[in-house]
């Protein structure tokens, strides 16, 4: 029996050891993986690499070739094969997780190509002929190598331009095109940069200030070399592109400005709802959020009007209008607020947060050659570290025309405790994948940014009125967002319909009205995230303050939220109710 009972204990022992080494292997192998696919993902996009302070592929760009982006599909559907392969049972939450998100990233890219959507590869927001120029303000021109490798990129830049053109040809054949009226902004931005002087050229600026040490005849050289590559190659490609807009490319533009107009378009748009909110929730659900929160947001812009003297919110936004008090006077002067607000938020982040980020953000203004289309102001990530700081874009064109009473939203929306506070601390993680430092989900980053512009309020901020109604009149526009993305893309509205739905419940300013519009008809979905992503997490911290009572902690509840990296929102929200869980378990006592 003694025997039995040995050969019993061992084979048990044995299989335990097994069932150890078996996931150790998984494990391994998930790791493994995980570091592969993100060093492919820098090998086939070298701009994103330079994005996030990698410089091992700074004298490349990307290639966007029809053959590059079919073997890139290729190649993320045998990724995605392997990492569904790999079992995850026994291992940690967070390597499990790195699994699960992995999956769910492979599988977004591959339903971005599986629509033929690369096949619209430009608008008035986006696109190669603006998004190369501003590599300028996020590339390290420190080193003789940071200019020759920067070079290196100008003399590809003819290449981009024609795997671009060619992609667009096939959406022309395809149907797959851009709303005709947009597209004629295209042309004016890129013929803006096509005819500057070779030295005023945008891509020009490195070579006007030049380190220090380097010696007189590097710069000589290297100035000689950057401005001949952008008078020969930068400035014919933009020339190129910009005759290929204008004559073939604007006649051939869609006259409906909704999405649903594509082949499968209403495909489509079902798809970018449910990447840019990370649910399941369908379009005329939204609608219906949206409008809910547009009538219970009326009613707090109600309230602070008659408390400033009005009789309802719609006089106050006429006196707002009339009054230049109440708008920019000059183009600094609008950056000199983000910056008093950013830094008048900085020393109240303690008292909100146990873990603070360690890169400091610096106001910009967005660059001239794309200000007429830009948003009011956006952030822009610095590196993990720290050698560049978080960048807030703010955009100062036409001043006398912006009003100032959101400004300060804005700022800690793309500031602290916003953009800035959440990219810098999931990118300082070092127990976090390179992957889940940089990972975007869009309706966790723009809601968690836009439940920040309600954190300067507990904070104690927007003591002055028209700040604060500034405040509810951004988060307004988030709400009206719901509203005429919806209207656009799946009620089939008109442009027309939008400008007077923003109208009829806001005061924002003309501008950004005509910007905006466009901006959600060239970019479906988008809007959404904002709003979906705030309600999101307004109803997780509900939960956690119903269930945690006197226990909660705003600071835990905030590092929860943060700690873990950009998320999808239902892994968000099982994240929160495993922390609250755990608050709640009893203590162990020995």
């Amino acid at each position: 029996m003694r025997l039995l009972a040995l050969t019993l204990c061992l084979i048990v022992t044995c299989q335990m050891i097994s069932a150890e080494n078996d996931i150790d292997t998984r494990r391994k192998q998930l790791n493994e993986l995980v570091s592969e696919y993100w060093e492919y993902s820098l090998r086939q996009s070298p701009i994103f690499a330079s994005f996030i302070g990698d410089k091992r592929y700074n004298d490349q760009l990307d290639s966007q070739s029809e053959e590059s982006i079919k073997r890139d599909a290729a190649m993320k559907r045998a990724y995605l094969a392997k990492f569904q392969a790999i079992s995850t049972a026994g291992f940690p939450q967070q390597e499990m997780l790195n699994r699960e998100l992995e999956i769910r990233d492979i599988q977004r890219d591959l339903g971005y190509f599986d629509l033929n959507l690369w096949q619209i590869p430009v608008s008035q927001v986006d696109g190669i002929h603006i998004d190369l120029p501003q590599l300028v303000s996020v590339l390290a021109f420190e080193s003789v190598k940071d200019y020759t490798d920067y070079i290196s990129r100008l003399h590809q830049i003819p290449r981009l331009f024609d795997e671009t053109v060619s992609n667009m040809r096939l959406g022309m054949a395809n149907g797959m095109m851009p709303p005709k009226f947009l597209l004629e902004r295209v042309v004016e931005q890129s013929n803006g940069i096509a005819s500057a002087a070779p030295d005023k050229s945008p891509f020009a600026e490195p070579f006007q200030k030049f380190p220090e040490a380097f010696s007189d005849a590097d710069k000589t050289r290297l100035k000689a070399e950057g401005i001949a590559a952008i008078q020969n190659e930068v400035s014919p490609a933009y020339a190129k592109f910009t005759a290929f807009v204008k004559n073939d490319y604007v006649p051939s533009g869609r006259s409906e400005v909704g999405i649903w107009a594509l082949p499968n378009g209403d495909a489509i748009y079902k798809f970018m709802v449910r990447q840019s909110t990370t649910t399941d929730v369908e379009p005329e659900k939204i609608h219906q959020i949206g409008l809910q929160q547009v009538a219970e947001i009326e009613e707090q812009m109600q309230a602070v009007a008659k408390k400033l003297g009005y009789k309802d919110f719609k006089g106050l936004a006429a006196a707002i209008a009339a009054d230049q008090k109440l708008h920019g006077r000059s183009r600094e002067q609008i950056l000199d607020l983000y910056r008093r607000y950013i830094n008048q938020m900085k020393p109240k982040l303690p008292t909100l947060f146990g873990r603070l980020p360690k890169a400091d953000v610096i106001v910009l203004p967005v660059e001239s050659f794309r200000e007429n289309d830009a948003p009011d102001a956006q952030y822009v990530p610095g590196t993990p570290d720290g050698s560049r700081p978080g960048h807030v874009m703010v955009n100062t064109s036409n001043p006398q025309k912006r009003s100032l009473i959101d400004v300060e939203a804005t700022a800690y929306h793309e500031g602290v405790p916003g953009h800035h506070l959440q990219g810098t601390i999931a990118q300082e993680d070092s127990s976090l994948p390179p992957f889940r430092q940089h990972a975007f989900w869009g309706a966790y980053i723009e809601g968690w940014a836009l439940y920040s512009e309600r954190l300067g309020k507990e904070a104690g901020f927007y003591q002055d009125p028209y700040q604060e109604y500034g405040r509810l009149e951004s988060e307004m526009w988030r709400a009206i967002r719901l509203v005429v993305d919806t209207g656009l893309h799946y009620k089939h509205w008109t442009r027309d319909q939008v400008v007077q739905y923003f109208h009829d419940h806001s005061a924002i300013d003309e501008v950004s009205v005509q910007s905006e519009t466009n901006r959600y008809i060239s970019w479906p979905g988008q809007a959404l995230s904002y709003k979906m992503g705030q309600l999101q997490i307004l109803d997780l911290r509900a939960k956690a303050q119903k269930e945690l009572g006197a226990s909660f902690d705003i600071r835990g509840f905030h590092d929860q939220i943060i700690d873990s990296g950009a998320l999808p929102l239902d892994i968000l929200a099982a994240q929160i109710d495993g922390w609250i869980a755990q608050k709640k378990a009893p203590v162990a006592t020995k």
